[in-house]
């Protein structure tokens, strides 16, 4: 039986290899596997006979089960026993030889095969293979190829045959004719070679251990002869590749003599095929061979053929290596092993032809040269030993070789003798100065072009590798300490190795602290016999100047300093404990920061503190002296970098003032000014700074030397000082002008305050004088820079008070005329900012201007300033910061103007002067001129002093001017306005005599409200504006409100609409909160309004005039609205606002609701008709009073004052309005509105348009709102359910999503409100009942209706309706009685039986073909299981399990979720108290439930994991239960597979009399509509077997499950047959 029933699942799955999908083939191939895992013998049997009885099966089937044989007895190759291992050999065999011709992938298989068995079954594999291998006869292919295989894969069990073998096989070779027969004897004897040679180097380990390479000999050397002399001449490449290979493992099996003889031609032949072979890795790997079995037998034609050799050779490692191609990789590998065969050998001869191509041919042949002597350096060190002398002078022309790939070798050359003591001997220091010559490359500039030939250059660039290997070198090879230090110090100073900084620095400081861990204490520099060493001063200069720009060169910055602190004792010996704190904490403000957040001027102040620090520790003048010579020295280096020379121009200074010697001082300043590069502008201002810093210790020399300078002839444009400056020309005078300026300005600015004031005009400012008579841009700024610095230091100076400018007013003109000759329209330089800068200064010394000069001053630098066109983003880069600032600069003068005029009528100057700026027409001026006034207002409130209570008299003329701005088109200018009107506030609170620091809470808003005008929305803009007047309403004092009324009338003809718009804002809301106050005014401000209204036809003014002079009483309230309901429909503006404007009266809203309510139930709401005369169902046409109605209730109702009259009328109008939605559904506008509305539209006449459901949901909502239900408007729109409500398929979710917000917001609305819809129960319109019922059918789910004792007559109503002709009604009315488990669950249990009945009632509904009756009960009875009585639901329990079952496999998906999800609720109702009707019912349901878990529809498969957790403390068992808890959690992933296999474990475990019922259940499903489910079927099958013990195989019908597994291998999904195939393999527990 058993072997019957495995053959039979190997038959099923072997005639599914045939599958079109490969991963069912792969599917099928494991099943296959898997049979053979637990029966191998078995399987292997079947396979062998499906392969024999199905000899026309094609080759690529036959291949796949040939390899499930394969892994079949590779995994289980002891188990075999020999009659199997021999029908498998046979059938291998038979397979591999059944066809002459070579099929690749069928033959591989079966040779695999052989070869798998031949592991254990070798000798019986051996002699079916020597069958195929008779003497005389060609063998197949694949029986030479399987011998050479099988000799790798088991040496010491063929290695014995190989003597016969190979007696065999000799023979055959001259018969061989093919070419692919040749390449596969060529193939086995590579194979044999190498086992043979495995073998001998393993005799400990071999079974015969007498065997002896010279048992090889005779046989190898006649197959050598073939292979060379007959095949190796072969046209066809592949051939000659397979000989070569071959012979390079034969070449170590040759009798050495043989060797001897047939190495010159050997040689000769294989080094001919690098020119016929484009990939030559098996060529050189061969060659390699070759070479190794002559080297070492001691060969001594080896030396004749070695010329051609080294050529051949070095032709190939000169071939360009692509990073693509791992062939060429390889063989360059083989190469340079061949050279180091070579190189054992006679490294003279190699040398010699070696080093010479260093300095000749192209640059491959250099670059390969390269490689060549770095690998037999490192690989034959040895023979290379005495050479080093010879190697280093011939490696001289390298050292000048400009190409990047020589450098890059050369440089990998000298690691290599670095690792070897080479760079000890004589010639090693320019090794070690070429590293860093090439460490001293910038990256960015090396050459990234293809080569010559087109090969693109190496990844890593030569500065990458230098710098990797100086490191490297320093810090791994020790015999390279003393070598390098102190060696590499001098680097250090010259300009030409500062891009190798970093990387010299950091293997400094390795080499100098090893050296201090060996002699700690002692100098780590020598100067015996090292003159060319850089001095103490010389180092210290040059790592302090490149730490300026600390992150280049790969932070040279952190490399310097790192350096400095090591050699501290050397540079002096008081620094070390000073810099041992100083210097960590410049390093780690370094790693804080990164190149683009460091602050280069901080940096630079650090690094000058740290200066003057070191000389304070030092306090040596002689050591000072030197250094500041050592800085001077060096300077000229850095023409090249001006950011390093402006610092390093900082240093002197530093320096020169930390020294004690006045003729050094004055000396080296005099040299500085001689020798300065005064056309670079960097130098300029380093120079500048110099003097600066040197004058904080030296003014008097500092100026001595100046004023020297300023005497010589340069200014007066002859020869100069020593004639350096007699070629230069007028602008060239003015660049050593500016810097002269410069340095005054800054000896002014950092000179001791109490020794500037006495000298300022005496000896600084009358030489500035002298140049003011100036065109040049530059020298002007130098000028007015200058200045700045010199009014600064006296302002900042304590006798500043007292300190009379004589020259103020000719120093301010001067500055007015630099500002005014600056273009107006653009901003290119700093001028006119300093020169501001300058005023600001100015303005506070004495005397004080006069009333003319200040109203120039400020005329002037407004115009300057404000008409500046903005500058288009992203141009200008460097100079981003120069609006900004010079903005700044005008605010701080006019505030410093405004200072010396603290009145209202002084702030009101200013504004006068701002005010053709804040009505500009552009935007851009606007915003600065509100920028600079609320500026200016802040200063004036911060400084207000009021002695006595005076009027803020001109309030209103600000307030007015200012307050329109806050609705600017500019979000900038709104925000500024703001500020202003809140600074006036609380200026007038300050001159009624509040506190400064007294906080209003009125205008304190006006903060919350600023942030609010970002927003560019117009509505949220106005109001915001509103609030702002109400504000304004509040504080502004009665006398001032005319004048800001009249102020804000001019506003309404502003150009800007916004402004305008602002305007009739502000004055509508004073007029409504100030207007008791205005009763004498009133006749002129109706006037005006009334003339800004024919003036100004806007829509904005319009509406304002008509809120402020139309609100009038009106009788004859019912006239009117049949009149206006009269007009033609949709309503126009003005006939809108007249409807509003019935509302603004108190008395009025009522009556007109009330009419309005009368007329819209007055007539039907639609009419059928037919629009054709085939339709299927008559149109739906609107009739036109209720509609009209309809629209002047919304009009009417939108008004705020409605909301009494709404409120009274409360019920009716929800009623009317909810039912008249309903009625309105699906309705159109008449013929004649509808082409109404067509002519419009085509005209482009604005009109509003008009569609009837949407009227009444609008005037539904208005009700709502203005009946204080404005939290059901918000609740039901966060919802949607407002959209919901106008169509029809979403109408009764809008019903209620409607009815549940009343419920929660307007619970005692709802009385009479329920009152008017129980009523429409007997509604001729379907509609309505449906609309009706779906509110109640909702309120029953609020607690609400309980309280408000409404209950009982709802459930009694709801329960009539269960008999209304229309399903939907019948439907809701369940949905209602369903609604009480959530509602009033307490009420359940009383009236459970009825409900019960109810629901059950609706499972039975046959007048529903759609069955949705039977729906609702379902999802009715899942609300109420939980709360009935056990006794009213035990009698139904059954009957409900078993009329919802046939819904599990419904084809919607609502039926298949809401009925297991009840099924799941039953099973939780009577957990511990189950019938055993019901469980069989619940054991009925696992595999529809399981297998649904997979269902295409998430809610199916979620309402699956619930009812497997229900259905789990049903069943009894606690690992069941555990798991289906574990698994299936709501909102988590499920792996059904995993799952699957543990419930089934837990079934089979706890309940195996299961098996066959759940087996018989899933086979119902192998057949289901649903992929998915389909393939999950056949998956439950198969873990079933798995887990269920083979006695219960009885349960099974194995017969009728094998023939439906079979029929899925056919299904049209590949998942289906993929499972199928996998639970077929599973089956074999049955066998």
């Amino acid at each position: 039986m058993t072997r019957s029933y495995v053959r039979t699942l190997s038959t099923i799955l072997l005639d599914a290899v045939t599958d079109k999908d490969p991963l069912v083939q792969e599917q099928v191939c494991s099943a296959l596997c898997a049979l053979g895992e637990s029966q191998p013998q078995e399987a292997l049997s079947a396979c062998e006979e499906h392969l024999r009885q199905n000899e026309k099966l094609a080759h690529p089937y036959r291949t796949m089960v040939l390899r499930a044989m394969e892994t079949v007895v590779s995994s289980h190759i002891s188990e075999l026993d020999k009659a199997t291992a021999r029908a498998v050999i046979l059938l291998a065999f038979s397979e591999m030889t059944k066809v002459k011709d070579v099929v690749c992938d069928w033959q591989q298989a079966a040779s695999d095969v052989l070869v798998a068995v031949g592991t254990r079954f070798v000798s019986s594999v051996m002699e079916e293979l020597l069958h195929g291998l008779q003497p005389g006869v060609l063998p197949h292919y694949f029986v030479v190829r399987t011998l050479a295989n099988l000799s790798v894969s088991n040496v010491f069990g063929t290695v014995p045959f190989l003597t016969s073998i190979l007696g065999t096989m000799l023979p055959m070779l001259t018969a061989a004719k093919h070419d692919t027969m040749r390449g596969v004897f060529c193939y086995a004897l590579q194979h044999f070679s190498e086992s043979t040679l495995e073998y001998l180097a393993n005799l400990d380990q071999a079974p015969d251990p007498t065997v002896r390479k010279d048992a090889f000999a005779s046989d190898i050397s006649s197959a050598y002869d073939i292979l060379f002399h007959q095949w190796l001449p072969s046209r066809e490449a592949k051939l000659r590749l397979a000989v070569v290979e071959a012979l390079g493992p034969m070449s170590h099996l040759l009798p050495s003599e043989k060797l001897e003889e047939q190495l010159p031609r050997l040689l000769t032949s294989i080094l001919a095929l690098y020119k016929k072979h484009a990939e030559t890795c098996h060529v050189s790997k061969s060659l390699g061979q070759i070479l190794e079995a002559a080297v070492s037998v001691g060969s001594r034609t080896l030396e004749v053929q070695l010329d051609s050799l080294m050529a051949a050779l070095h032709a190939q490692i000169c071939v360009p290596v692509e990073s693509a191609s791992p062939l060429v990789l390889n063989n360059q590998k083989e190469v340079l092993r061949c050279f180091t065969e070579l190189a054992t050998c006679s490294p003279d001869r190699l040398l010699a032809f070696l080093l010479p191509k260093l300095d000749s041919g192209s640059e491959r042949t250099r670059v390969g040269s390269l490689q060549v002597l770095r690998h037999i350096i490192n690989s034959a060190a040895a023979q290379m030993e005495v050479k080093k002398p010879f190697i280093l002078s011939s490696m001289k022309p390298p050292l000048l070789d400009t190409n990047s790939k020589v450098k890059r070798a050369v440089v990998q050359v000298i690691s290599a003798m670095a690792h070897h003591g080479y760079l000890e001997q004589p010639g090693g220091e320019a090794m070690i100065e070429y590293l860093v010559q090439q460490c001293a490359l910038p990256p960015e500039t090396e050459p990234q072009k293809p080569g010559p030939d087109g090969e693109e250059l190496p990844a890593d660039s030569v500065h990458a590798v230098s710098v990797r290997t100086l490191y490297l070198v320093s810090t791994t090879v020790d015999r390279m300490s003393d070598v390098l230090w102190p060696h590499l110090l001098q680097f250090l100073t010259p300009v030409r190795y500062t891009g190798a900084l970093t990387p010299l620095c950091r293997s400094l400081v390795h080499l100098a602290r090893k050296r201090q861990e060996a002699g700690p204490g002692a100098l780590l520099i020598k100067y015996d016999g090292h003159v060319t060493l850089p001095s103490p001063y010389a180092i210290a200069t040059r790592l302090l100047a490149v730490s300026s720009n600390p992150y280049l060169g790969d932070g040279r910055g952190a490399a310097s300093l790192g350096l400095l602190n090591v050699l501290h004792r050397d540079i002096h010996p008081l620094l070390g404990q000073r810099w041992a704190t100083t210097i960590p904490l410049l390093l780690e403000y370094l790693d804080e920061h990164t190149e683009e957040t460091l602050s280069q001027k901080e940096w630079e102040e650090k690094l000058l503190v740290f200066l003057r620090d070191t000389l304070a520790v030092v306090s040596d003048n002689t050591w000072v002296c030197q250094l500041s010579l050592e800085i001077c020295k060096q300077l000229p280096c850095y023409n090249g970098t001006p950011q390093e020379k402006s610092f390093l121009y900082k240093c002197v200074g530093t320096a020169l003032g930390a020294a004690s010697s006045k003729d050094v001082v004055r000396k080296h300043l005099q040299e500085l000014l001689e020798s300065a590069r005064y056309q670079e502008e960097a130098e300029c201002e380093g120079l500048a700074c110099c003097f600066g810093i040197c004058a904080v210790s030296h003014l008097d020399e500092t100026l001595a030397q100046l004023e020297n300078f300023v005497r010589s002839d340069v200014f007066r444009k002859s020869i100069g000082i020593f004639n350096i400056f007699k070629d230069r020309s007028e602008n060239e005078v003015d660049k050593v002008k500016g810097t002269l300026i410069l340095c005054y300005g800054h000896v002014a600015a950092r000179a001791p305050r109490e020794l500037v004031l006495a000298r300022a005009e005496s000896d600084i400012l009358r030489n500035i004088f002298q140049c003011f008579s100036t065109k040049d841009p530059a020298l002007k700024l130098c000028l007015v820079q200058s200045v700045c610095m010199v009014c600064q230091a006296i302002c900042s100076s304590a006798q500043a008070s007292s300190f009379h400018f004589s020259r103020k007013a000719e120093l301010v003109a001067q500055m007015m005329e630099f500002i005014k000759a600056e273009p107006p329209d653009s901003l290119r330089s700093p001028i006119r900012k300093k020169a501001m800068v300058a005023c600001t200064f100015l303005v506070s010394l004495e005397p004080a201007l006069d009333e003319q000069e200040r109203t120039d001053m400020i005329h002037s630098c407004l115009h300057s300033v404000m008409a500046v066109l903005p500058e288009h983003e992203g141009e200008n880069g460097s100079q981003e910061s120069l609006y900004p600032d010079t903005m700044h600069a005008l605010e701080d003068l006019l505030t410093s103007l405004l200072r010396r005029n603290m009145t209202p009528q002084g702030l009101q100057t200013m504004v006068e002067h701002l005010s053709p700026w804040i009505k500009s027409p552009r935007g851009h001026e606007r915003v600065r001129a509100l920028s600079v006034s609320a500026c200016l207002l802040q200063s004036f409130l911060e400084h207000l002093h009021v002695s006595a209570l005076v009027p803020f008299h001109n309030l209103g003329l600000l307030v007015g001017l200012f307050s329109p701005r806050c609705v600017d088109l500019w979000p900038a200018t709104r925000q500024e306005a703001v500020s202003c009107v809140y600074s006036l506030l609380y200026l007038q609170l300050g001159y009624e005599g509040f506190s400064r620091d007294y906080r209003d809470d009125v205008a304190e808003q006006l903060l919350t409200l600023k942030d609010g005008l970002v927003h560019p929305d117009p509505a949220i803009l106005f109001h915001t504006c509103h609030s702002i007047a109400q504000i304004i309403a509040k504080r502004l004092p009665p006398d001032q409100l005319i004048s800001l009324l009249l102020t804000l009338f001019e506003s309404l003809g502003d150009p800007d609409k916004n402004c305008s718009r602002a305007a009739t804002v502000i004055i509508n809301c004073l007029l409504k909160e100030r207007g008791n106050l205005l009763l004498e005014k009133v006749p002129e401000i109706v006037s005006v309004l009334r003339s800004k209204l024919q003036e100004t036809p806007e829509e904005h003014v319009l509406r304002a005039a008509q809120h402020s002079v139309c609100l009038l009483a009106t009788q004859h309230c019912e006239a009117v609205v049949s009149s206006l309901l009269g007009s033609p429909l949709p309503f126009d503006s003005h006939t809108c606002t007249l409807w509003r404007a019935l509302a603004s009266e108190p008395d009025l809203p009522a009556q007109v609701l009330g009419l309005l309510l009368q007329k819209m139930s007055r007539d039907v709401p639609f009419k059928e008709s037919r629009a054709f005369l085939l339709s299927s169902s008559p149109d739906r046409v609107a009739t036109l009073l209720p509609l009209a109605a309809t629209c002047a209730l919304s009009e009417v109702m939108s008004v705020p004052a409605s909301a009494p009259a709404v409120l009274e009328l409360y019920p009716q109008l929800f009623v009317a309005l909810l039912l008249r939605v309903g009625c309105t559904l699906g309705v159109h506008l008449p013929r004649s509105l509808q082409a109404k509305e067509r002519r419009a539209t085509g005209s482009g006449l604005a009109s509003r348009t008009l569609e009837p459901c949407s009227s009444a949901v609008g005037a539904l909502q208005l009700a709502l709102v203005r009946g204080g239900s404005e939290e059901v408007v918000q609740r039901v729109e966060l919802e949607r359910g407002w959209e919901s409500l106008r169509t029809s398929v979403g109408h009764e979710e809008g019903v209620a999503r409607l009815a549940s917000a009343m419920a929660k917001f307007a619970g005692p609305r709802l009385p009479l409100v329920m009152k008017g819809l129980v009523s429409t129960h007997s509604s001729v319109y379907e509609i309505q009942r449906v609309t009706s019922t779906a509110f109640l059918a909702e309120l029953l789910s609020s607690n609400v209706v309980n309280d408000l004792l409404l209950l009982e007559s709802l459930l009694d109503n709801l329960v009539a309706r269960q008999k209304d002709t229309c399903a939907s009604v019948r439907r809701l009315a369940l949905r209602g009685l369903a609604n009480v488990a959530s509602g009033s669950p307490n009420k359940v249990r009383a009236r459970g039986p009825q409900l019960l009945t109810s629901m059950i009632g609706g499972l039975d509904d046959r007048d529903d073909p759609q069955s949705l009756v039977a729906l609702e009960a379902m999802a009715g009875l899942v609300k109420l299981l939980d709360l009935v009585e056990p006794a009213d639901l035990r009698p139904v329990l059954l009957h409900v399990a078993i009329r919802i079952r046939p819904f599990f496999d419904s084809e919607k998906m609502e039926f298949r979720s809401a009925s297991i999800r009840l099924f799941g609720h039953l099973n939780k109702a009577c957990h511990g108290d189950c019938e055993d009707a019901f469980v069989e019912q619940v054991v009925g349901g696992l595999a529809p439930l399981l297998l649904h878990l997979r269902d295409p529809h998430a809610p199916v498969a979620s309402a699956c994991k619930f009812a497997l957790r229900m259905c789990g403390p049903n069943l009894e068992c606690e690992e069941l239960t555990a798991a289906f808890q574990k698994h299936l959690q709501e909102g988590r992933g499920l792996h059904f597979g995993e799952f699957l296999n543990t419930t089934c474990k837990h079934l089979m475990r706890h309940f195996p009399d299961l098996l066959g019922r759940l087996v018989s259940t899933s086979l119902f499903y192998f057949k289901s509509c649903w992929e998915d489910v389909r393939a999950a079927a056949p998956m439950l099958t198969g873990f079933l077997v798995v887990h269920v013990e083979p006695e219960l195989r009885p349960q099974v019908d194995l017969e009728h499950l094998t023939a439906a597994l079979q029929l899925l291998l056919k299904d049209p999904a590949p998942a289906v047959r993929m499972k199928a195939a996998e639970t077929l393999g599973r089956l074999v527990k049955f066998a």
